[in-house]
């Protein structure tokens, strides 16, 4: 199986990753994680979402963040910006992506955003085009495309249709998420075969999460189809709001030495990169929800 040669991975970890954190993370700190994050090599790093500090405390400090930032030429600062009102605060920090985010799943749309697959579209349809039309790059994230908490199994035209919408009101890029982590790799690839139906294998991406331990055999599976671009979070920060107790998103440290090890490029120094997550997990008071991170560290320290 021809795998491709160099893998792009987005660390989600500052934003994805943090949001969901009770105790309030200070900007500096997610200042902080950025630079260590960029320092490793990384190249797309997920920073904030312009979101409403009602639904999302942890992120009321986006514009102080942005602000913040010591960016290096080469490296794409992306937030979140889920309507007209996130874009334009979103304008001050001069974000090189805005990421747009919906659902395979009717059921996961309205809990998660308040409106159907339909309404969430024409709610970034605005977005989308005052982004291009100011050349910020828009990525669409598709969350559960494979499983949803409310629904159960999501089928493949369910994915198609949300592509084919998200195609329709100019997105560039689709991320195609297994919010939580049911998808095995079969499963992941047919959804990712009904992505590609409207989006080119340059312009997909798969986001993994880790609950039920799939996330690298998926990473692999696409792969394998020559998908070469993948969210991560640093230390696997993040876990899973609709699994209790799962770990969420799969860690940047264990995707980073599978592709490694498999001889793909990703420009990262891995020891840096785990350096990063040890800093934001003594933070947070914990241990990096890293298989590879806790490997590294238990051998420095041996």
């Amino acid at each position: 199986m021809q795998l491709p040669s160099k893998v792009k991975l987005v660390d989600v970890g500052p934003r994805d990753g943090l949001q969901n954190e009770k105790e309030p993370v200070p900007a500096a700190v997610k200042i902080a994680l950025v630079h260590r994050l960029q320092d490793a090599g990384l190249r797309d790093i997920e920073v904030t979402s312009h979101v409403s500090p009602k639904w999302v405390p942890q992120m009321a400090d986006a514009a102080e963040v942005m602000a913040g930032l010591a960016r290096q030429p080469g490296v794409r600062y992306s937030v979140l910006t889920p309507n007209m009102k996130g874009f334009e605060a979103a304008l001050q920090g001069k974000p090189d992506e805005v990421v747009i985010f919906g659902a395979a799943s009717e059921a996961f749309s309205q809990r998660n955003i308040n409106c159907s697959i339909a309404e969430s579209i024409e709610r970034f349809a605005p977005v989308v085009e005052a982004a291009r039309a100011k050349g910020i790059h828009v990525r669409a994230v598709m969350s559960t495309a494979v499983g949803c908490p409310y629904e159960g199994e999501i089928a493949p035209e369910r994915v198609e249709m949300f592509a084919r919408l998200a195609r329709q009101i100019g997105a560039q890029h689709l991320g195609v998420a297994d919010t939580i982590g049911v998808g095995t790799p079969r499963k992941v690839q047919r959804a990712m075969e009904a992505a590609l139906k409207h989006f080119e294998l340059d312009a997909v991406s798969g986001h993994f999460h880790d609950t039920y331990g799939q996330a690298l055999a998926n990473t692999l599976a696409c792969l394998q189809m020559g998908i070469w671009q993948y969210d991560a979070s640093v230390a696997g920060l993040g876990g899973c709001p609709y699994a209790k107790g799962a770990t969420g998103n799969v860690a940047t440290e264990d995707v980073v030495f599978m592709l490694h090890g498999l001889g793909i490029e990703t420009g990262i120094d891995l020891d840096k990169l785990v350096d990063a997550g040890k800093f934001i997990s003594d933070f947070l008071g914990r241990k990096p929800n890293s298989r590879v991170a806790t490997a590294v560290l238990n051998k420095r320290s041996g």
